[in-house]
């Protein structure tokens, strides 16, 4: 075990010495530059995430609103962490950004000696199982505030380390991966921004798509929703033991979560033989009636996939088109949660604490639709930006696991 300690799991080739164990205060300098607070002028405040999720910045305070508050410069390059959530990893380094920014006693800054240790090494490895570990170690007593870490018993942690120069490579190839994350974390957000962007074009009719020869579609009809579909509820007349197996129901967060029905999803609920329940198709539109907030009311989703037999949680109620030619599924799914008709549905929430809808006063409402064929157009447009985000979602969840993975192996 004291030779598997001293090898890391997974590492470059080019290194083969064993790691050397070392006490974290014998890699750093502990430094602090106490402020000289001057009543009359703003400063502003650094704060740690946790689980390693970085620097915020608060609001701009004066001084004489810090009162005798024990406050320090921020110095860049320097190791950071919370004192008071240690244990949740709040680590981070600090950056040119933060110069001129301060921090509380809570906040101690360790710099790190070159020749023994490399900033970004040491963040990663805190971010580590075996990291939180130690920072758990070092912070004793109970959950919350009264897990304060102890600077003497962090200094003094022992862990096993490889050479400065293997650390800044393992930090290197880390940090490459952290820049692939946000990276595509920036991808997915410019998606999600244009897609918002595009729909609202769409749905307004400034953007308007042409047939295969180059024609203008017809002109877009106004319909009540009550016209061309029927509402119907949910299940009724069950308790919680009814729950847990029998036959699949689509639950409140699938709907509030997709505008498309995720069918790995389902829970289960017993149905008699002769119980007359409301079953779900290929096609319909489910809608939630109560939210929290306003804006969060008659969420919409639509069921794209075909299920023998399906019913419906009660705190929703579906919807029916008459003819799927009239109101394509594949474009109810983006029409019902484009901004354009999200405005007019918020309009219909009652209620102060909890807020609820009215199916009937839903009915009433009006949408502008295409035809058939135009439908079907922006449908596969907006679907196609659809799965580029998924995509990119995807790429990203795989580089995290991918990342995890590493932070094990390459650290002892």
């Amino acid at each position: 075990m004291e030779k598997q300690n001293k090898i890391p799991l997974l590492r470059f080739p080019e290194f083969t010495e064993e790691w050397q164990l070392k006490k974290f205060g014998s890699l750093v300098n502990r430094i602090s530059n106490p402020v000289n607070i001057d009543d009359e002028k703003l400063y502003k405040q650094i704060g740690i995430r946790s689980h390693g999720k970085g620097l915020f910045y608060k609001d701009a305070v004066t001084g004489k609103s810090l009162g005798d508050k024990r406050v320090f410069w921020i110095k860049e390059d320097t190791f950071v962490v919370n004192i008071v959530f240690a244990w949740e990893q709040a680590v981070a380094r600090t950056t040119v950004k933060e110069i001129g920014m301060i921090a509380s006693h809570r906040f101690p800054m360790y710099l790190p000696i070159n020749t023994k240790s490399n900033l970004d090494y040491l963040v990663h490895f805190f971010l580590t199982k075996k990291g939180k570990f130690l920072l758990e170690l070092a912070s004793p007593g109970g959950a919350g505030r009264n897990k304060t870490l102890g600077q003497k018993e962090f200094e003094n942690l022992k862990f096993h380390i490889p050479s400065s120069d293997e650390q800044t490579k393992i930090a290197a190839f880390i940090t490459a991966l952290d820049d692939k994350l946000n990276q595509l974390k920036q991808k997915k957000s410019l998606l999600v921004q244009y897609k918002k962007g595009v729909m609202q074009k769409i749905f307004s009719q400034e953007i308007r798509f042409k047939d295969e020869n180059g024609n203008n579609y017809p002109e877009w009809e106004k319909k009540k929703l009550g016209d061309i579909g029927e509402t119907y509820n949910g299940l009724t007349g069950k308790t919680k033991e009814n729950f847990g197996q029998g036959k699949p129901y689509i639950q409140y967060k699938q709907i509030f979560d997709d505008s498309k029905i995720d069918i790995s999803r389902f829970e289960y609920v017993e149905i008699g033989n002769n119980e007359k329940q409301n079953k779900v198709s290929f096609g319909d539109i489910f809608f939630t009636v109560s939210s929290e907030t306003p804006n969060e009311i008659g969420t919409a989703s639509v069921l794209l996939d075909k299920v023998d037999e399906l019913y419906l949680n009660s705190f929703c109620f579906g919807y029916k088109p008459y003819s799927l030619e009239i109101l394509s599924p594949y474009f109810a799914r983006f029409i019902f949660r484009s901004e354009l008709f999200r405005s007019k549905i918020i309009k219909l929430a009652q209620g102060s604490t909890r807020y609820n809808m009215s199916k009937n006063q839903l009915m009433k409402l009006e949408i502008d639709l295409p035809c058939f064929t135009e439908q079907t157009r922006i449908a596969n447009f907006l679907s196609a930006i659809d799965e580029k985000i998924k995509q990119c979602q995807q790429q990203r969840e795989k580089t995290v696991l991918y990342k995890k993975g590493l932070l094990q192996k390459m650290f002892c």
